[in-house]
């Protein structure tokens, strides 16, 4: 039961696909693309395909079918196999010349079983048997126009995105986000006829959406395969009241009992909400070069954890825009590459200064193994001299191919220390030192104000100034590390003026973000009023204070921020390292935030029975093996933060982190000003 769990697991997923697709047209969808790209690269596929990479196709309505000398497909999907998806994959056929399909869905048959409304009792009857699978399986060689051609389903586990090994991420799953107290008002809209929750606290999965709630079904399929292929029977945790429906489906999971029961591993799962400490996801404390590069660089098409890295520095061509299309991008995961992944998993535990020592220790022994002509130098490390290192690579064929992986993190390294945004993540850093002090120190009304001349149009800033996107980033990081606060006069106005001077700063954009034009619901600055902003900012300020208000159910976890005395200045505690902190408390006292979930009769009577007997109830460091699963995403230093901390506090204990998505600044305001929370997108 090694921590490298999360790479087998998904290597295992992967060689039963890898089996299957011999000179086959592959159709990928984006999220089993980005499991296959961390977990072990495309040239694997590639490989056991054994044709030309145009045999690989992304999974979408409008993709290429099969030739007549392509007589073999296989599909490998993320999602149910429903409505939409199944219509692709019907319209794909349809134009092809297929006579042979296998579809690979990620999501087990289970909850196929509950998405198409099969009650629990009958579907614990089918146990063993396969009837969705079996009827798409007719469906499929109707498609292919022969009922004698051949068709298989079948699931396999594809859930991770494995980043380090103790690290993975889960793609499909990108877009889930906690809930938020405006969400309850959703929610007994949606069911006028029962009880009006009125509170987080009160939701379960009974009053969940159907599409959220089937969302996380299919999560939970794929966490119960991981802890089956660790060998190990779960005990569930939850810190936050989203992470408490998972956790809940998890424990009392049916297709899980038989494993359960099997198992001789045990382990500690704990779910928590990302909103409880946003301040940690948009805060820029993190002195770490992947938070950086994954901050600056832009995001790899398609993919949710990865960047594009600029290759032309490596070939002939002029550097510009006009070229950087030319070249394929170059990217963080280098699964296949035994040196480049050891550099990799060195940078994403090391701080700043000594991973950008450890870069060019890497480039100066590879250009030594391959008797380049280089020339040393000592002290600070600049963007130049790695550069100079690199480009020895250039006209070297042999060379480039033995270290294209680490060549592809030395240049990411060098566009990330020569971004203009790197420059400005120091000013983000002051500025939020500069308010942790004022929040301790004075009202949100007055760290709102020392705000307010910071908010200019496009028209008066200056590169050092901070665009729309950026101030809605450190409102986040007031609203979050505040808290639950008085609302009164001197708020309001202070509100208001914010309000007023950011809906003028929308409106004067010259053109609008993504982000700007899903806030406002414009997709042009000339068609955005004042007073359409304004209704579109009011509505984000509710929000800001839903976010302020998410640790309001807390009794333990309150705060994220100490205050300062007159020799200490305030600072942030991050609430994953209180969560972590508790669970290895060695007193080991009945945790108040972290909730036991039970999972049967046994669990109740034990918890039950303890109120008055010596019964201990069941505690999140009672096993070896703790998983902690972040709902709503994860930065680089928090997974680093975590594995330090355990091994600090209680060394032998493993720790596997798992999160919906590697997370950046930006990607907060995405994930929190979201209109489809409550109705994912399941592709049906």
């Amino acid at each position: 039961m090694s921590a490298l769990g999360v790479l087998s697991f998904t290597q295992q997923g992967w060689e039963q696909v890898l089996a299957k697709v011999k000179r086959a047209v592959v159709y990928l969808d984006a999220a089993c693309a980005e499991s296959l790209h961390w977990g072990c690269g495309s040239m694997r596929l590639l490989e056991a395909v054994g044709g030309p990479a145009c045999q690989l196709r992304e999974f979408e309505p409008d993709a290429v079918g099969g030739g007549v000398k392509q007589p073999k497909a296989v599909f490998v999907l993320s999602c149910l196999l429903k409505g939409r998806t199944v219509e692709t994959i019907r319209d794909i056929i349809c134009r092809s010349h297929f006579q042979y399909c296998v579809v690979v869905t990620a999501v087990s048959h289970a909850v196929h079983l509950t998405a198409n409304h099969v009650p629990a009792a009958a579907a614990a009857e089918l146990e063993g048997q396969h009837p969705v699978f079996e009827q798409l399986e007719e469906k499929l060689c109707e498609w292919m126009g022969n009922m004698n051609y051949t068709a298989e389903v079948q699931h396999v586990p594809l859930l991770l995105a494995p980043a380090a090994p103790y690290l993975a991420l889960t793609p499909a799953f990108a877009s889930l986000f906690p809930l938020l107290p405006q969400d309850v008002h959703l929610l007994n809209s949606a069911r006028p006829d029962k009880r009006r929750l009125g509170s987080l606290g009160e939701v379960d999965a009974s009053t969940l959406t159907p599409n959220l709630l089937l969302q996380i079904r299919c999560l939970v399929s794929g966490l119960s395969s991981l802890c089956e292929h660790l060998g190990v029977r779960e005990e569930c945790f939850a810190v936050g009241s989203l992470s408490r429906v998972i956790a809940a489906d998890l424990a009392n999971y049916a297709p899980a009992k038989n494993r359960r029961k099997n198992a001789t591993g045990r382990a500690s799962v704990v779910f928590v909400d990302r909103t409880l400490d946003l301040t940690g996801a948009v805060g820029h404390h993190g002195d770490n070069l992947v938070e950086k590069i994954i901050s600056v660089l832009p995001q790899l098409p398609g993919h949710t954890n990865d960047v594009m890295v600029n290759m032309v520095e490596l070939t002939a061509l002029q550097h510009g825009e006009e070229n950087q299309n030319v070249i394929a991008p170059g990217c963080l995961a280098q699964s296949n590459d035994t040196a480049a992944k050891a550099l990799w998993e060195a940078l994403l535990n090391t701080k700043h200064k000594e991973a950008v020592m450890e870069v060019r220790r890497h480039l100066v022994e590879a250009a030594s193994r391959e008797n380049l002509p280089i020339k040393m130098s000592m002290g600070r490390v600049t963007p130049g001299q790695l550069t100079s290192y690199i480009q020895l690579f250039k006209n070297n064929l042999k060379a480039l191919r033995n270290h294209c992986g680490l060549l592809q993190l030395g240049l990411a390294t060098v566009q990330t220390l020569k971004h203009p945004q790197t420059a400005k993540w120091d000013n983000f850093l002051a500025f939020e030192r500069l308010l942790l002090q004022s929040i301790g120190e004075s009202s949100i009304s007055t760290v709102l104000s020392q705000l307010l001349p910071m908010i200019k149009p496009s028209t008066q800033r200056t590169n050092d100034d901070y665009n729309p996107e950026e101030l809605l980033i450190l409102l986040i990081y007031i609203y979050s590390v505040t808290g639950e606060f008085v609302v009164d006069k001197d708020l309001g106005d202070a509100e208001e003026k914010v309000k007023k001077a950011l809906a003028q700063v929308f409106c004067e954009e010259s053109e609008l973000s993504p982000l700007l034009q899903k806030i406002t619901g414009c997709d042009s600055s000339i068609n955005l009023t004042f007073h359409k902003s304004k209704i579109a900012v009011d509505e984000l300020f509710s929000t800001l204070r839903d976010a302020a208000g998410a640790r309001s159910l807390m009794k333990q976890f309150k705060s994220v921020c100490v205050p300062g005395n007159h020799s200490h200045q305030a600072t942030y505690k991050p609430l994953l390292k209180q969560v972590v902190e508790e669970i290895f408390n060695p007193e080991k006292p009945d945790p108040v935030d972290i909730e036991h979930m039970s999972s049967g009769l046994t669990d109740l009577l034990k918890t039950g029975f303890s109120m008055f007997m010596k019964v201990s109830r069941p505690h999140p460091s009672d096993h070896p093996l703790l998983i902690l699963f972040v709902v709503g995403g994860i930065t680089v230093s928090e997974a680093k933060m975590v594995k330090d901390l355990v091994a600090s506090l209680k060394p032998g204990a493993q720790v596997i982190l798992l999160s919906t998505r590697l997370l950046k600044p930006l990607n907060i305001p995405e994930l929190l000003f979201a209109t489809d929370r409550l109705h994912p997108d399941l592709g049906f």
